[in-house]
This record gives structure tokens, sequence and C-alpha cells, in this order.
């Protein structure tokens, strides 16, 4: 049984904690692999943000032509050549993670890399199942950041017809003529404007009567109505059975008109995510869950194990990568300063939905404050009433604001239309520095005819005291 200093269960955001600092510790790196070749560097490298928005840009591209006649230009696509675009976004991703790979395991002397599936055994003891055989390590700290996997609701007859996640679609050998994507979250909307971008005809099956419910409500409203323009949108629907017949795939639905049935090539499950802490047997570690299998921390990313730290997907309630970052650099300097440690600032996280159009969104949505009573008063500003906005012809898209209709502090800002993440992000700053409305649309300039606009009117036209 080998003892490390260290033990980091993941090589994600878990992996960039190490630096020169960590030179003298005796480290051990355990990955067990994501995606079909089980490579290194986590979700979002390999399955998650980096391939999925080259794909979405590529979505854009094959998007544009269509927009051209409403500007006079006479444009067509002329055809995708899926294969290439696969191959050239895994030709690019699948060397990134070998390298890094082979970076830990050959290039850092003081690193061992463990391949192979884990559990914990005791607190602070772990077993990994490597190619070699089983082994069992210990260590005096350990940071658990292994993340998480799509998760797959309990439908009869899934399991035999065969399904896509978010973790394998983007290889498939061939586009499918049709595709039915089963989830109305961030995963779907985005899968669903890059499938039907490239030419597949897409159906969107969800629970819920709008496509991401947990947005700002009139960005979900907003957003649902352009999705059905685009998509053949089955909501307010349960998927009772599924079942193959040759080369499709049939779901039986039922919802208020009652029973259908809708059929495609293929079927990508995009219900969320659920983390990875039952692969690991978190709780045979000592370590203590929350009420949704996460392991909980406390500001500090300390788990209920002294000696514990966790971060990212398989703890925080954001599963987002800017998350998990900020939280390593938090782990990263409480291992390094344990009489001083410093907490995590989740007070301000954005996120950002890359669909058509584009959506982003930081702070409370409406229903929220409305659920808190938190008071407030709001704002709306359309892309057609700034310059720009009529230079794209955007009917569209919007930008809403919601603060304190006293100190003019921002409580929430949600932006659906063309680059909505960037625009989104000085109102990121404004929050987290204390900017209030008034002196952020009057104490600076704003560049003329530009999109950043959208940003300043809506906080002029914010009714404040």
């Amino acid at each position: 049984m080998r003892h490390f200093d260290l033990v980091i269960i993941g090589s994600g955001s878990g992996n960039t904690i190490l630096d020169d600092r960590f030179a003298e510790w005796d480290v051990a790196i355990v990955e067990k692999g994501v995606g079909p070749n089980d490579a290194y560097g986590g979700t979002c490298l390999n399955v998650g943000c980096i391939p999925t928005k080259m794909f979405v840009h590529t979505a854009d591209v094959a998007s544009a032509p269509a927009s051209g006649a409403g500007l006079g230009v006479d444009l067509e696509l002329r055809g995708v050549r899926w294969h290439d675009v696969r191959d050239r976004i895994f030709g690019r991703i699948d060397p990134i993670a070998e390298g890094g790979r082979r970076y830990r395991a050959e290039d850092n002397p003081n690193v061992t890399l463990y391949q192979g599936v884990a559990r914990f055994t005791g607190v602070k003891q772990l077993a990994v199942q490597t190619a070699d055989g089983p082994e069992t390590i210990t260590a005096d700290r350990f940071v658990v950041a292994a993340g998480g996997r799509p998760a797959i609701p309990d439908v009869p007859g899934f399991e035999q017809v065969g399904y896509y996640t978010s973790d394998t679609v983007m290889r498939l050998d061939e586009l499918p003529r049709r595709m039915v994507v089963v989830g109305t979250g961030f995963i779907g909307a985005e899968f669903a404007h890059v499938f039907s971008a490239l030419g597949v005809e897409v159906t969107v099956v969800g629970r819920s009567g709008h496509v991401l419910r947990t947005e700002d409500v009139d960005v979900s409203a907003r957003f649902t109505e352009l999705a059905a323009q685009r998509w053949d949108l089955r909501l307010n629907r349960k998927v009772v059975s599924a079942e193959r017949d040759g080369e499709l795939v049939r779901l039986h639905l039922e919802g208020p008109d009652g029973a259908e049935v809708v059929e495609a090539e293929a079927l990508l499950v995009a219900t969320g995510r659920v983390p990875n802490t039952d692969l690991l047997d978190a709780a045979a570690g000592g370590l203590e869950l929350t009420d949704s299998g996460k392991i909980r921390v406390d500001a500090t990313q300390r788990t209920s194990v002294d000696g514990v730290w966790a971060l990212g997907d398989i703890s925080s309630d954001f599963e987002l990568k800017h998350v998990a970052n900020h939280e390593a650099r938090v782990v990263q300097h409480n291992l390094l300063h344990p009489d001083e440690p410093i907490e995590s600032d989740h007070r301000f996280v954005p996120h950002a939905v890359f669909t058509a159009p584009q959506i982003a969104s930081v702070g409370l949505t409406e229903q929220e404050a409305q659920r808190r009573g938190v008071e407030h008063v709001t704002s709306t500003q359309d892309y057609a009433g700034i310059a720009y906005g009529w230079a794209m012809e955007d009917t569209t898209g919007f930008a809403k604001l919601l603060a304190d209709p006293d100190t003019g502090q921002l409580l929430g800002a949600h932006i659906i239309g063309p680059q909505a993440p960037t625009l989104l992000q000085p109102l990121v700053q404004a929050m987290q520095f204390g900017l209030d409305a008034r002196t952020m649309a009057r104490g600076q300039y704003w560049i003329h005819p530009a999109m950043p606009e959208l940003v300043e009117n809506a906080l002029l036209n914010l009714p404040l005291r």
C-alpha cells in the first residue's frame, strides 16, 4: 500500500492544481477517463465545453446562409462534410488530451498517474483498478474532482434501443436523417441547434412546457417560441417507453392530447448530469453527501473529512468549468497555506447557453426575485432598438435587467441574442465590484454604433427611484 502527500481524483480542473510549488510533494493523480477513448483532461476538454463550442461555431456558419435573404444577399448551403467537421475538431482535442496525460505521466517525476476506476475503501484510502491489477493507495490529503456523467432516465426500452449522450454523440459515424432529443435543458438546446443546422430533422421532447425553463421567464418564453420554428417541439410530454424497428428508434409519449409516437434514426438523451460520487463510493470514504448526491463542502471546499477537499461538478451546484477552475484555485491555496484558508466566491456566477440565439445570464431571474420577496425593478432593451440591431435585422433578441430600485445595484442580467455571453460580461463585472446602474450607464463612453449599446440602454431604462 503506497502512501502519498496528496492524491487528486480527476484530471479536469483538479489537474490544474499542481504547479512548481508542489515539486517536492509526492503526488498521485487518479483518472478513470471520460468519453469513448478514456481521454485525459476531464469533461470540458473531451466531451464538454470545448468540442461542443467548436461544433456550435460550425453550426452557426452553416446557419448563416439562411439569414442572408432578409439582408438582400442570396446565399445557399451546398452541403456539410460531417467527417471533416468531426475529424477536424477531435483532431485538435485528442492530441491535447494525450499530451496532458503524457506530461503528467512522463515529465513530472514527483507525480504518479493511475489510470483506472477508483473507489474509496476507507477514510483517505482508495482502491484503484488499473490495467496491471488492483492497487490501494493512501494519502495525507485528497482532492476529489471526479466530475459527473450523463443522467439516463429510467425508461423501459432505452438500454435496448441504443442511445447517444453528450459524451458520445459528437463522434457519430454518419449524420442521421432524423434525431430525437430527449431533454430541454442547455445540453439539449445546444445539440438541437448543432444537428438541425447541419441538416438533421430534430424533434425535441420535454416534460415541461418551456425549453430552458430555468432561465428568466421572459427569456425562456422567447426561446421556446423561436425553437418551435426550427424544431418539432413536443413539450409537456412523458416518455413512456422506447423500441427499435430496424434502423429506427421509436418513442412512445404521453401528453396533453393522449398517446403519441415519435421516431428517428438517432436518439440523444440530454436529461442532465449526475455526480460520480456513487462510482467512487464516497460514503465509504467518510464523505458526507447532499440530498442531490454531491459531496458536501464548506466555503473553503473542505469536506466532512479533515484533509479532504472537493471541487467541480462532484460537489458544486454550479456545473460550470469556470466555477470548477475558481474552486481549484481556492483548493490550491488552501493546500499550500492551511493556516490561512480562503473561500470560494459564488455570489455572481454567470452562465451561457450556446444555442441559437445565444443566451447568457447572471444573478436573480425575475421569478426567483418574486419567490424570495426581493424588491426589484426591471428593464428590457430589444436589439431592434439599437443601431447595430438594425444592421443585423434582429427582431427577437433582448436584454433584461433587474436592479434594486433605491441603490441601483444590479440583481440580475439576462440576454438572448447575438453575442449574448460577450455582452453579459460587463454586467458581471458591475455586480462583482458593486458598480450601480446609474454610474455604469453614465460614467463611461459607450461605442456607437456597437452592440454594447444594448446594455447601455437597458441600464438607462431601469425605473430607479
